[in-house]
């Protein structure tokens, strides 16, 4: 019997994120509430570049991510096509 694994994707990233150490309710908020403040925590963060990344790359499709928003990483990767 061939067992298959599965690449899982390195996530250390996550532990030393703001957001970790922040409500996950500022980065996923309900439908129609401000980003504003999930977008501020993130212009802090030194992991950002590699939120976003592993955000594009697995096409997440709610929540802040890398400091952009389910709208904005649509429209990034429309215009990287």
């Amino acid at each position: 019997m061939q067992m298959e694994t599965i690449a899982t994707p390195d996530l250390d990233w996550q532990e030393e994120a703001l957001c970790a150490q922040t409500g996950a309710e500022f980065f996923f908020p309900e439908p129609g509430s401000s980003v504003r403040d999930a977008k501020r925590i993130c212009a802090l963060c030194p992991i950002r570049p590699a939120c976003l990344d592993f955000a594009l790359s697995n096409d997440e499709r709610f929540g802040v991510w890398g400091g952009m928003s389910e709208k904005e990483r649509l429209e990034l990767r429309r215009a990287t096509r």
